[in-house]
């Protein structure tokens, strides 16, 4: 897995995981559920990351 696309997944989780906290503090649930939602997303891709190397490496 390239380390600059490791680097945005984690990112965008980290990001979505502020929003959430800041969404659950402040009240706002559009806040909170759409960080729910970028973690989802970036935790998505970084599996999809992590499959494209399994089979990279285990077709050798």
């Amino acid at each position: 897995m390239g380390a600059g696309r490791k680097a945005r997944n984690t990112g965008e989780t980290i990001k979505g995981k502020a929003k959430e906290a800041a969404g659950k503090a402040t009240g706002d649930k559009g806040l909170e559920v759409e960080g729910k939602a970028e973690q989802v997303k970036g935790d998505a891709k970084q599996t999809v990351e992590k499959g494209k190397d399994t089979f990279r490496h285990g077709t050798r």
